[in-house]
């Protein structure tokens, strides 16, 4: 057996920035909407009621909570518009996930080294009929890319393509195979 490894022209290596990626559901941006809501009315609730002590600190408290109701409809309307841009592209050798509005995060998964899928959701999601898929490679402690906004029909059949994969990865390429 020779090993061979040949260089390769970064030129000719396909552009990831040109990958097709498909959107995700657009329910996804009110039901991240609506999750951040709750979360931000328990701060704005916590703000407003805290008991204060001085009279000073007391005057300000509106004021406080006010603040925070405001900082919350900021990271709504951000959240909003962030995940309107998220998309996620599947190709024959890898699972690519694209988010993030003001700093970009591509995630790319080869699918030689996915090892388990699983979908989830919460009661939210459920009601807007939406899935996260979780993808799992050896060696984490949890999922390596969690892909949110599917529906639960498109979550099924990627989930489904996926386990395809990992059933067609041949035997013939473990290194257990190369041993006499």
């Amino acid at each position: 057996m020779t090993f061979n490894n040949p260089s390769l022209d970064p030129e000719c290596l396909p552009a990831l920035e040109h990958a097709p990626l498909t959107p995700v559901s657009r329910r996804l941006a009110p039901c991240q909407a609506l999750l951040r809501l709750i979360h931000w009315a328990f701060i704005v609730t916590v703000a407003w009621l805290f008991p204060v002590q001085h009279e000073l600190q007391a005057q300000w408290q509106p004021w406080l909570a006010a603040g925070v109701a405001g900082l919350g409809v900021v990271v709504i309307v951000l959240g909003w518009l962030e995940t309107r841009r998220r998309g996620y592209g599947l190709r024959e050798h890898d699972l690519i996930y694209r988010r993030g509005l003001l700093v970009r995060r591509i995630q790319v998964l080869p699918l030689v080294r996915l090892q388990h899928v699983e979908t989830l959701s919460n009661p939210v999601e459920r009601a807007f009929g939406l899935v996260r898929l979780a993808c799992f490679t050896a060696g984490g402690r949890g999922a390596d890319l969690l892909l949110e906004g599917l529906s639960a029909e498109r979550a099924e059949a990627v989930k489904q393509h996926l386990l395809m994969c990992l059933a067609a990865t041949p035997e013939a390429t473990s290194p257990e195979s190369d041993r006499p």
